[in-house]
């Protein structure tokens, strides 16, 4: 059973950061592209950032390339989005999710975990 869990989310000032975890079990981690997703209120979901299986191609959406940034760790199988400069339209729920290949678009994601609030006040 594959198990995405995000965590690392709450409130915080704009212009602070905040760094979301997002553990995966139960699936070949070092073969899924893993992927960032966000949801406002009264939104669609939207892309935030992909990090490739290797770890050697990333993509980001334009609204938080520079302030954004993911990483792996394929031992701990769990992949960060450390978030920096955050506006307060950067408030979200932050999804993670998996897809077996290069992908940045949501529907080819098979797996997605819970999501996790982030808040920013002006």
């Amino acid at each position: 059973q594959v198990q995405l869990v995000e965590s690392g989310g709450g409130l915080v000032q704009a212009g602070g950061s905040l760094r979301l975890s997002c553990a995966a079990s139960g699936l070949t981690f070092s073969t899924y592209t893993m992927g960032w997703f966000r949801q406002a209120p009264g939104k669609e979901r939207e892309f935030v950032g992909a990090i490739s299986w290797s770890g050697r191609i990333t993509n980001y959406a334009d609204s938080v390339k520079g302030r954004f940034t993911i990483s792996e760790d394929n031992a701990k199988k769990t992949v960060y989005l450390q978030m920096n400069s955050l506006k307060p339209e950067d408030t979200a729920i932050y999804y993670c999710a998996a897809a077996d290949g290069w992908t940045i678009l949501s529907r080819e994601y098979k797996y997605w975990g819970q999501g996790t609030q982030v808040t920013v006040s002006s």
